[in-house]
């Protein structure tokens, strides 16, 4: 009886060890997906700088962020979250969403944009548009862009939209795709308006997908044009934002002024390989913001520099399909891959590994969820990227099937 006992206990003690093990490696039989959809990963800050976490910027303003415009990476932040007026840096939201159209072919540069008198009626900065006046769409982006016109905004967002209301709608859906979750629009242009807010940790993430958009520096980053040439009604625009003139490598973003906002700006600017995106919110004068942003430009130019990983159209591995019309996926990068290291640190130790399952069932989307590319820093990681299918594969009928079965059976290539 003790022996059986004995056996018993044994027994048990060893099924309790054994069974918490085979659970978990049944978990491990496809790759955490954590990190998927987060396509920006500016909640990230570089853990590199956190050690600086004293280093002091903007100190005027009643928030600001510094991030590298291709990784998402934050370098500095203050009050990032703070939910303030952005005055005319809503301008921002609204060239996305033109640019935005452009792309999906529903508008071209040359299309004339008609004003309606609600349009005209718009007070504050104003390229002085007339009821029924028309204008290109490039000539009413260089009137947003560089003079920071009302009129053109709500112009603009009617042709797209069909009313200022219903591209507002457009605007906030943007803001909660792009992960924007301090923002709530009300209008188009950032005339103040009560529920009218976003934080600057948000002015960064619309800035940096307006820059997906490389073109939109030719009108951010021009200093001066015209508009209405060869007519007597001849309007010369000067850039609200005086960096493009004044610092070297920036050209953009957007400014913005009202007296509850105070003196905003979105800034970027490039040197060698990095780009940089720097956002005030509320400095006192026009002077400290634009010494601030500079002072902010400075430091990241002189402590950072961006390690070019993946260039886009590389290939980066590939997934098998089980049942597909196709048995396998290839992944090639979307685009370019940059991470940002302290200037210093050993660009040879930077890697990525793609953590993807080595097999999907079809039917596959475009634009599903395929895995992420982990980048790693010697032994740790620093930053992940969402990996999406850039086709679809449909379920292979009986006949592929048969004929993949048979080409297995007879060691014959497909």
């Amino acid at each position: 009886m003790n022996r059986w006992v004995y056996f018993c206990t044994v027994m048990t003690l060893t099924a309790s060890l054994l069974l918490p093990a085979q659970a978990k490696v049944s978990a491990l039989d496809v790759p955490p997906m954590e990190g998927i959809g987060q396509i920006n990963g500016a909640d990230e800050t570089l853990p590199a700088a956190s050690s600086e976490a004293t280093v002091q910027l903007a100190q005027n303003s009643r928030s600001a962020v510094l991030m590298d415009a291709d990784s998402g990476t934050i370098i500095f932040e203050k009050n990032s979250h703070d939910k303030l007026p952005p005055a005319s840096i809503t301008k921002i939201m609204t060239m996305l969403l033109t640019m935005d159209a452009i792309r999906d072919g529903k508008l071209k540069m040359t299309d004339k944009v008609s004003t309606s008198e609600y349009a005209a009626s718009m007070g504050g900065s104003q390229i002085f548009l007339e009821p029924g006046e028309e204008m290109t769409l490039e000539e009413m982006l260089k009137g947003i862009a560089m003079a920071s016109g009302n009129d053109a905004s709500v112009a603009v967002a009617e042709k797209i939209a069909g009313s200022e209301q219903a591209f507002v709608q457009m605007m906030n859906d943007k803001a909660k795709e792009l992960g924007m979750n301090d923002t709530h629009f009300v209008n188009c242009n950032g005339l103040p308006a009560d529920n009218h807010y976003t934080s600057a940790h948000d002015i960064a993430l619309m800035s940096q997908a307006l820059l997906q958009y490389p073109e939109i520096t030719k009108f951010t980053g021009a200093y001066e044009d015209y508009l209405r040439q060869n007519t007597d009604k001849k309007f010369w625009l000067v850039n609200t934002n005086k960096l493009v003139r004044f610092y070297t490598g920036a050209d953009g973003l957007k400014t913005g002024y009202t007296s509850e906002a105070k003196y905003c700006l979105s800034a970027t600017a490039k040197r060698d390989n990095l780009r940089v995106i720097a956002v005030v919110l509320g400095e006192p004068n026009t002077k400290t913001r634009n010494n601030e942003v500079s002072q902010m430009f400075d430091y990241a130019f002189a402590q950072y520099a961006s390690v070019p990983l993946i260039k886009k159209g590389d290939p980066i591995g590939e997934v098998k399909v089980e049942k597909g019309m196709d048995a396998k996926l290839n992944i090639h990068a979307e685009r370019s891959y940059q991470v940002l290291i302290k200037k210093g640190d050993a660009k040879d130790q930077v890697r990525y590994e793609l953590v993807a399952p080595q097999s999907i069932k079809a039917p596959i989307e475009k634009g599903q969820s395929l895995g992420k590319i982990v980048v790693y820093q010697g032994d740790k990681a620093v930053k992940e990227y969402p990996v999406e299918s850039a086709q679809s594969v449909a379920k292979a009928d009986w006949w592929t099937m048969f004929k993949r079965t048979c080409s297995k059976l007879f060691f014959v290539k497909e």
